[in-house]
């Protein structure tokens, strides 16, 4: 499976377990579709979850005019998905996890998202 392959999955996983608090392998089997399992989906999810108060709370000093919670449902789990790559996945460049967040958001999320997750993302990264 491609990375953004994986990232995709990972979000959708995300997004489960976010509005129906699915346990993270029930989501994760659910996006894999019998396909077989991914290491870096596993990491993802798993990570994601294990990390999301830190990750909140990053995303939540990068907002303007928001709150996390007023966030639309697939902007706040790429969010996350991509925050968590920027604190605890170091092996892939920091322009790439950006790149990735944008393009994700141009296929899952509505108009104006993909410029909303660019201009967050850069912020954090600026602090990173």
């Amino acid at each position: 499976m491609k990375r953004r392959t994986a990232r995709e999955k990972a979000l959708q996983a995300i997004f489960q377990i976010d509005v129906s608090e699915v346990d993270p392998a029930l989501a994760i089997e659910h996006v894999l579709e019998d396909a077989p399992s991914n290491e870096f989906l596993n990491q993802l999810v798993n990570g994601v979850v294990e990390n999301k108060g830190t990750i909140d709370e990053t995303i939540k000093k990068n907002l303007e005019n928001w709150t996390i919670e007023r966030l639309g449902t697939v902007d706040r789990n790429l969010l996350r998905l991509s925050v968590y790559e920027l604190l605890f996945c170091t092996d892939t460049p920091q322009n790439v996890v950006i790149d990735e967040g944008i393009e994700i958001a141009k296929l899952y999320g509505d108009d104006q998202s993909s410029k909303f997750i660019n201009g967050v993302l850069s912020k954090i990264k600026q602090q990173l």
